[in-house]
């Protein structure tokens, strides 16, 4: 897929929180950083950090790829239904052993997504799903994220 440069991107679904560095280091682009080091980039390699970064765009290598859209008349609802199915399908892939990465990324280039893959412009593209069998000698795939503890991200109530 050809991209056009980064100031043509397309607003994405979603805006990135005002404070990025804040939140980056929260959730996924803790995770993002963190697996560019297991691939042994430098720390504060740009050309680097941006080279990895365009391999969203070849789907990581993966031979596959499930593009996740929503009607945008849904608008953020058809998301919150999306995330349920991107949950659904990476939980299934990992029970027949296929691997999974999902990638917002993919997200910011939407008007490019949806000419390649032939959606209608009234799609809103969330996230796209690469996947295949894992090439386990890859440095990426021995990285593993932390997860935030339960009692960081939900709240339960007794009746």
């Amino acid at each position: 897929m050809r991209l056009p440069p980064a100031a043509s991107r397309t607003p994405a679904i979603f805006h990135f929180p005002a404070n990025t560095a804040a939140s980056i280091w929260s959730g996924g682009g803790r995770a993002a950083f963190s697996s560019i080091n297991t691939l042994g980039i430098p720390r504060g390699d740009k050309a680097a950090y941006a080279r990895q970064a365009l391999e969203n765009f070849n789907f990581f290598g993966a031979p596959h790829v499930a593009i996740v859209h929503t009607d945008e008349a849904l608008g953020v609802y058809g998301a919150v239904d999306c995330g349920g199915y991107v949950t659904s399908f990476m939980l299934a892939a990992q029970a027949l052993g296929v691997a999974t990465i999902p990638q917002a990324a993919l997200a910011f280039h939407s008007d490019v997504v949806r000419a390649h893959f032939g959606l209608a412009d009234d799609r809103q593209v969330v996230c796209g799903i690469s996947f295949g069998y894992p090439d386990r000698a890859h440095k990426a795939n021995g990285y593993r994220t932390t997860r935030a503890a339960i009692a960081d991200a939900a709240r339960f109530f007794d009746k």
